[in-house]
């Protein structure tokens, strides 16, 4: 069997999705030198890190994390963009497994009851096919062993794009937008919120405020990356 498997290796070769060169044997999604690239934040170390701050006077989570800073052009770009545009649901488990390893193992997130994906909204999910965030926390869900939550946020509107917007234009293009539903499944409960990429934090502020209207919720943020001005 592992001759066979070597076989379709050497003519269907897996490549690296950010550098794409063939990867060895045991590599998985990324090559071990891009992967020891990696931007990454270390912030889940850090309760008053950047991500917690930039939602300072806005909301209160208990922590926000993020995995990787996002620049223009760099690997982590590329990553999220074979994630959200070409069907590459895998590197979002594989990205969602790595850093669950390195939650699990902290204070901040050792009383974690759920993981909530942002959700899409109907139309955009048919359209995609998938929640890019949903496969990013089904990665932390299996290396954490936190049960995850897909039914307890809807969006009930389309918005645009928010690509190119302002600060206070993609904070009101985001208004009102979610749903909590099975309300009493969420009372007194740690909640892990989970997005693909920060920018302006502003989907995650409004999904936060929706969750907050449930008694007792407490609400911690994780994200695949972020992008800090």
């Amino acid at each position: 069997m592992n001759l066979l498997e070597d076989f379709f290796s050497l003519i269907f070769p897996d490549l690296c999705v950010t550098c794409g060169n063939s990867l060895w044997k045991y590599e998985e999604i990324i090559c071990t030198r891009c992967d020891f690239h990696l931007p990454r934040t270390g912030f889940h170390m850090d309760p008053g890190n950047p991500v917690t701050l930039l939602f300072t006077g806005r909301i209160r989570p208990e922590i926000a994390t993020a995995c990787f800073y996002f620049n223009k052009g760099n690997h982590v770009q590329r990553l999220v963009h074979q994630l959200k545009y070409k069907g590459r649901k895998d590197v979002g488990v594989f990205l969602g497994k790595q850093y669950g390893v390195c939650l699990k193992t902290l204070p901040s997130f050792s009383s974690l009851d759920l993981i909530i994906p942002v959700p899409l909204h109907p139309k955009k999910f048919l359209q995609r096919g998938y929640n890019q965030s949903e496969e990013f926390a089904k990665g932390l869900n299996l290396s954490m062993n936190i049960p995850l939550d897909v039914v307890s946020v809807r969006r009930c509107k389309a918005t645009e794009t928010q690509t190119r917007k302002s600060r206070f234009n993609r904070w009101e293009n985001v208004m009102d937008i979610f749903v909590i539903e099975n309300r009493e499944n969420l009372v007194n409960k740690h909640i892990l919120l989970v997005d693909d990429v920060i920018t302006t934090g502003a989907t995650l502020e409004s999904c936060f405020t929706a969750l907050q209207s449930v008694p007792g919720i407490r609400i911690s943020l994780a994200a695949i990356a972020v992008a800090l001005r």
